[in-house]
């Protein structure tokens, strides 16, 4: 029988887990004891501080995650100190305005995807919060000065605490992020030759493709996460940083390029030609020759060699269809983007100017998820402000700050994500009750004001807290663990026991974390497959609007990298074996870049009448994908192909060209029509030949 994650990470903990044990016990004993030596009101804040900073410990994220929690905590210290001025004889008002504030720190923070930005946030409501809360639970001894001093705690306790474990992070055993952006680089190409090699393989099965574009979007976004933080490690991070982001937008560009081909050997098996057939087979050998090779310099060669190869195919060709002829120029375009692919994880570790710098993938942002997830939040803070009104209690301040802080950390997860991770967090605070109050609490308060003492009793349940926080399954117990151990002990230069205020802020805790866990139940967003078509309707106007960027590729990359990662995400917590709402993102995918390859090929075929028929094309293109999401085929599709075609041919005699245009069109024609098949076939309905007005208002 294996043992569960938690008690194999605490008994069998790795070298990695030990020494990140022991580097975050050490940063939080240097919070503790600068912030004794400054006499600060609450040291136990810099220790919670420095629990945050241990989660990911890289010491580029290290410090840009302090610059996030020292400039939120200033924000919301500064907002808190606003507040009294004007309303402090006005309490209900404050509160109100501090909801509101709390809110709008959580809706902003489900804006943004990487995590150190949602500490940020998360920061500048808890100090807001802490601020106006501790000068109204005293407000009749409390003026200006003190509301400045309050407020100049809060964010000194928190900057002393990101910094010391910054410093513990730069200056004992530093992992860079540099590091990791190498091997993640070099999973997501290893899993996307995979991938390519199984889209171009007659056999493969279409769950094994779903599990491995899957896996490379949720690197990709790990990737593009951490490509921020690589700036902060030395003059060489902000190429490293550039060349991430090019690597993550030439992926997109890939996974959109070889799912054209896979769809068509596939779904158009008739129209593979012998000659074809040979391009697509050489291109699964080089892909499998290229992952197997043990240097940058060996893939970089083998992937010239393939486009050479495809170049002297292409060039052989006799009497092949139009079709044919676009993809096998479609085959050269992948390869072309895979040698930038290459060049691009080169340049991670050797820097490399001539590569052009490309945007960071978008977060993708959706204003109803923000303003449920804004009013979660607030109804959390709320329901911990009425048990504080009506108790009186100093121990409900915590049922109002912590849960917050939790709220903005998580939201961003989906339910089913976050249910076993609220459970964990919970289980941990759990445990971290009766070691505070008989352990920490008994001896800690023997021990006043004596910093050793208080080092050796806290380094044990700290360094158990941190292995369980060192390790991706288990971080959510010791989170809660080391959070709620520290503010029920709160260490501090006058520690005294007192069991009654203990055990109180001990249930303020497990109460607000249990409120956490409930109101995330009951105030979720609205079902997935709703949640999905919101995000096809946004992929549909990015397709109307792609004429009117200069970058078009890198910009729709970057739209589609997180949008594809949330579609598929529903997907698979709706449990649903089919997948096709994952495969029109993915078609979506293919139709912007077909979109940007057509404006390519007509540049020399432009003109007024032109152009008006091209936006009339992109429109009723983006009206098509949305029918065929829906089921429906749209007859006008092909009228406009062919309006759009006649009006390019009358600028010039017929070329390659245009014969590549003929061929992109009764591609995306038969795309389209099999797309809404395929939609009919897996909700039950029959396929539909209709236009629905102006799809793209719903």
């Amino acid at each position: 029988m294996s043992l569960h994650p938690l008690l194999t990470q605490l008994l069998t903990p790795n070298r990695y887990a030990v020494i990140f044990a022991i580097k975050g016990v050490v940063a939080m004993a240097l919070a503790l004891f600068v912030s004794m030596a400054l006499q600060l009101d609450r040291p136990y804040w810099a220790m919670v501080a420095a629990v945050f900073l241990q989660i990911r410990p890289e010491s580029g994220l290290v410090i840009e995650k302090a610059l996030c929690l020292i400039g939120g905590s200033a924000v919301g210290g500064g907002f808190g100190v606003v507040v009294l001025a004007f309303l402090t004889p006005y309490p209900l008002l404050a509160l109100g305005l501090l909801t509101l504030w709390i809110g709008l720190n959580s809706a902003a923070s489900s804006m943004v995807h990487n995590t150190n930005y949602i500490y940020a946030f998360a920061m500048a409501g808890m100090t807001a919060g802490l601020v106006v809360i501790l000068v109204m639970a005293d407000a009749s001894t409390t003026n200006s000065q003190a509301v400045f001093a309050i407020a100049q705690a809060r964010i000194s306790e928190i900057a002393t605490g990101a910094v010391c474990a910054m410093l513990v992070s730069q200056l004992l055993w530093p992992v860079t992020v540099k590091d990791g952006l190498r091997v993640n680089a070099r999973n997501v190409i290893n899993k996307t030759l995979a991938y390519l090699t199984l889209e171009l393989e007659p056999g493969s099965s279409h769950e094994q493709r779903h599990q491995h574009a899957d896996e490379i979007l949720e690197t990709l976004v790990a990737l593009n996460d951490d490509s921020s933080a690589v700036t902060y490690e030395g003059p060489e991070g902000s190429g490293r940083s550039r060349a991430a982001h090019l690597l993550c937008n030439k992926v997109m560009s890939l996974l959109a390029v070889t799912q054209i081909l896979g769809r068509f050997h596939r779904n158009h098996g008739d129209l593979v030609s012998p000659a074809f057939s040979e391009v697509l087979s050489q291109m699964r050998r080089y892909f499998g020759e290229i992952a197997e090779a043990d240097t940058y310099q060996k893939s970089y060669v083998l992937a010239h060699e393939l486009r050479r190869s495809l170049l002297e195919q292409q060039t052989g060709f006799r009497n092949e269809s139009a079709i044919v002829t676009r993809l096998t120029r479609t085959a050269l375009e992948l390869v072309s983007d895979l040698v930038v692919v290459l060049r691009a994880y080169n340049a991670l570790e050797s820097r490399d100017r001539t590569l052009l710098k490309a945007p960071m993938l978008e977060t993708h942002r959706d204003p109803l998820v923000g303003l449920i997830n804004g009013f979660r939040t607030a109804m959390i803070f709320v329901i911990g402000a009425v048990i504080w009104i009506q108790t009186a209690s100093s121990a409900a301040l915590m049922i109002m700050i912590m849960p917050v802080v939790f709220s903005v950390m998580f939201a961003r997860f989906s339910l089913a994500e976050l249910t076993p991770i609220l459970r964990r967090v919970l289980l941990g605070a759990t445990v971290a009750i009766p070691f505070a109050l008989f352990f920490g609490l008994g001896l800690l308060s023997r021990v006043s004001g004596n910093f050793e003492l208080l080092v050796l009793v806290l380094a044990g349940p700290y360094f158990f807290g941190l292995l369980a926080l060192a390790d991706r399954p288990t971080l959510p117990y010791g989170l809660g663990f080391c959070i709620s151990f520290t503010i029920i002990t709160q260490p501090s230069n006058s520690m005294t026991f007192n069991a009654e205020s203990a055990v109180n802020i001990a249930l303020g805790l497990f109460v607000g974390i249990s409120i956490l866990y409930w109101v995330f139940k009951l105030i979720t967003p609205p079902d997935s497959r709703f949640m999905q078509r919101r995000l096809l309707r946004s992929t549909a106007r990015d397709l109307v609007v792609i004429d009117d960027h200069e970058q078009a590729e890198n910009w729709f990359n970057g739209r589609m990298g997180e949008r594809l990662l949330r579609l598929a995400n529903y997907d698979q917590s709706s449990g649903s074996s089919d997948r096709y709402m994952t495969d029109l993102g993915f078609t979506g995918l293919n139709l912007g870049h077909v979109s940007i390859r057509l404006r390519r090929l007509i540049q020399d075929h432009r003109s007024p009448t032109v152009d008006t028929l091209l936006k009339e094309w992109q429109q009723t293109l983006a009206e098509t994908y949305l029918l065929s999401a829906r089921g429906a085929t749209n007859p006008a599709f092909r009228k406009a192909n062919a309006r759009l075609l006649e009006a390019i041919h009358g600028q010039r005699n017929p070329d390659q060209k245009t014969v590549i245009i003929e061929g992109m069109f009764e591609r995306l024609a038969l795309t389209l029509e099999r797309t809404a098949r395929t939609v009919a076939e897996a909700t039950g309905q029959t396929t539909l030949s209709s236009a629905v007005p102006d799809p793209l208002a719903e």
